[in-house]
């Protein structure tokens, strides 16, 4: 598991006084850096360096966040597949689960604009941030 820590800006706020719904998703693709350096460690952005693409995202909406306490995001791998794998986050505040949501991200050759299969050694990094419910790491 990664673990983020975000302190809301006052610019996440909106009218109703609580996290506007669209932050998160800005959140979670900020703890997403923590995967893309298992592929990109220098984090160059540059075609032959950066092989990921999102491919699908969602979100569910657990609870309201407000601006005066940090929220923490936890990050995991739930599915790793050939060519492709789920990353799962969490966002929680006061220890209460208030968003969690999923991002599919494919292994990409941005030359030849097209999937190509996850690198073994790659795999074996995904595999150590595997969801694992029941063994206490998620509250």
């Amino acid at each position: 598991m990664f673990t983020t820590i975000i302190s809301p800006r006052f610019g996440d706020i909106d009218a109703l006084g609580h996290v506007n719904n669209m932050v998160p998703c800005g959140w979670f693709e900020l703890a997403r850096n923590n995967i893309i350096k298992l592929f990109n460690p220098a984090m160059e952005i540059k075609r032959e360096a950066f092989p990921l693409i999102l491919a699908h995202s969602d979100y569910d909406f657990m609870g309201q966040l407000y601006f005066s306490h940090d929220v923490e995001v936890r990050t995991w791998v739930t599915k790793i597949g050939t060519k492709s794998f789920t990353v799962y986050h969490e966002a929680w505040q006061q220890d209460r689960l208030c968003v969690k949501g999923n991002a599919v991200v494919v292994h990409y050759d941005f030359t030849l604009e097209k999937s190509v299969p996850i690198p073994e050694d790659k795999k074996q990094l995904l595999e150590e941030h595997l969801y694992k419910p029941g063994t206490g790491e998620n509250k």
